[in-house]
């Protein structure tokens, strides 16, 4: 039986120990912290396909929105976990927006995604307490959210039904190798033996690979979250700016916010998004908040009264090309990553964690994997791993 190490127990690292557990492998998941305690308890639970163009991350999240409700529903132990598929609407206020939301929705529908125009009437109908200073909105039907926690948490447990074993509080500290190869790895609990370890740390995934003695250009960008008090229904699906996909697919370390604004079962609404290259400095700046605030006022006008109960921010992995590292890594036989997702990755976990396990038993995945490849000059550049 292959011995398997997965690094991280987040939402990547679950899904990855699901699947090669359910495989017959024997997996070890190891995480400094506890379970979903990192980027996994900060994130929104985003399962897109509005964002994302045509091309590789397009139909890793495809796969993933296909696979997400199988995977709930054939576990009767999933029944707690909070999936809406609410679906999508992007907003255009600006004419020049409303020109780059036509031309992406025309590209994704090519593609196969299903983006619906939406006039006025039927916006209004859809979305209620929407600004009218709109000049083009688009429905994508696909899109749902997941409790993030509550999704990895399920996963691991599903893991760990099919052999796994979950230790916390457990660092990775270095490799422990044999004629070229990684065969296990040393932690502040002692040295794990594999037959292959997974690099699923998240945007700490840079500097766990340096411990193991290779390169991967995986970085922090920080994001952060407004949540309101709980609200009468006020926002009915995931409502975004077309300014949200050119934030997401900027390079820039500076300030990158668009308005986000979807509510949660609980009744809050969460506002977002922002995106900044800071390293791993975790300070809640109130200017981003206040960039965060106006951007979602823009969408709906009617929050400006709206009791702000918490803020809270994460860090995501972030590469260069924007494409998440899934698989074999060039330079240390057995070493495998799955990273690199930034602020998808509660939605490409699932499609990640397939592809991860095919590649591992030689199978052919259900995508082309190799535009995800390790080897890639992306994921191979010297980041800002601290």
């Amino acid at each position: 039986m292959t011995r398997v190490v997965v690094l991280g127990a987040g939402i990547i690292g679950a899904a990855c120990a699901r699947e090669l557990a359910l495989a017959g492998c024997a997996v070890t998941v190891a995480d400094r912290g506890g379970p979903a305690a990192g980027t996994t308890a900060h994130g929104e639970g985003n399962v897109l396909v509005s964002d994302k163009g045509p091309g590789p991350e397009l139909e890793l999240a495809r796969l993933s929105r296909e696979l997400w409700p199988a995977i709930l529903d054939g576990d009767p132990n999933a029944g707690g976990v909070e999936w809406d598929a609410k679906g999508g609407i992007v907003v255009a206020t600006t004419s020049a927006g409303a020109e780059a939301l036509t031309e992406f929705a025309t590209a994704q529908r090519e593609a196969g995604v299903a983006a619906e125009d939406l006039d006025a009437a039927a916006l209004f109908a859809a979305e209620p307490h929407l600004t009218r200073d709109f000049a083009k909105a688009v429905h994508y039907p696909e899109d749902a959210q997941v409790q993030p926690a509550g999704a990895a948490v399920a996963l691991l447990a599903a893991a760990v039904r099919a052999g796994a074993v979950l230790r916390t509080g457990c660092e990775v500290l270095g490799a422990v190798r044999r004629g070229g190869r990684i065969t296990g790895v040393r932690t502040s609990g002692g040295t794990i033996e594999a037959d292959a370890v997974v690099n699923a740390a998240g945007p700490w995934s840079g500097e766990v690979a340096a411990r193991l003695g290779v390169r991967l250009g995986v970085r922090p960008r920080r994001g952060e979250v407004l949540v309101t008090a709980p609200m009468p229904p006020t926002v009915f699906h995931k409502v975004y700016d077309a300014d949200y996909v050119g934030a997401v697919g900027s390079g820039a370390g500076e300030l990158q916010a668009s308005a986000v604004v979807e509510s949660t079962r609980a009744g809050t609404i969460l506002l977002g998004s922002s995106r900044r290259r800071v390293g791993f400095d975790d300070r809640i700046r109130p200017e981003v908040l206040s960039v965060i605030a106006a951007k979602a006022l823009r969408l709906f006008p009617s929050l400006a009264g709206a009791p702000v109960m918490r803020a809270y921010g994460g860090f995501r992995p972030y590469v260069d090309d924007h494409l998440p590292v899934i698989g074999a890594d060039p330079h240390l036989e057995g070493l495998w990553h799955a990273t690199g997702h930034e602020g998808a990755g509660i939605g490409l976990s699932a499609g990640t964690a397939a592809v991860l396990r095919d590649l591992m038993l030689g199978r052919a995945p259900a995508i082309d994997a190799a535009p995800f490849r390790a080897d890639r000059p992306a994921a191979q550049c010297e980041g800002e791993n601290r």
